[in-house]
């Protein structure tokens, strides 16, 4: 399943992190990530959803 977080990630920044923390603080952070640059949204929710991986 992380996998395909991780290509939801790629597209859409914030839906892999709403799948995998829901709207906590990381979503909306990660929604002003995506808004300032597409990139830092993309690292930021793979980060997310590595570190929840491993949890």
């Amino acid at each position: 399943m992380n996998i395909l977080r991780i290509i939801i990630a790629i597209l859409l920044p914030p839906l892999g992190v709403f799948l995998t923390v829901g709207i906590r603080g990381a979503f909306w952070l990660n929604i002003l990530l995506t808004i300032l640059g597409y990139l830092p949204g993309i690292i930021h929710a793979v980060w997310i959803i590595a570190k929840n991986d491993s949890s």
